[in-house]
């Protein structure tokens, strides 16, 4: 029986370094985190995250968002609270 396997995976050479030099500060190869991530996916029988196909309504203000409509701002926590009901 094989001790390693080979994945091939095509990726944005920004991404990759970006990634690679986090990785690096947690003392980590981009080969142990990819061994990390495939553990986790066993562990949790899925990914280590949801992950989710948003309804109508996110998708809605998804796109208001990213037209500009909608939006609201706050200077600041506190005025965010409020403006949202929660002061």
């Amino acid at each position: 029986m094989l001790k390693t396997a080979t994945i091939h995976a095509r990726i944005d050479p920004r991404l990759k370094r970006q990634a690679e030099t986090v990785l690096e500060k947690v003392g980590l190869s981009a080969s142990q985190a990819i061994n990390v991530f495939y553990r986790l996916i066993v562990s949790n029988n899925g990914l280590p995250f949801p992950v989710r196909i948003p309804n109508a309504e996110t998708r809605k203000a998804l796109e208001d968002i990213k037209a500009g409509r909608n939006v609201k701002t706050a200077k600041s926590p506190e005025e965010f609270y409020k403006a949202i009901g929660l002061d």
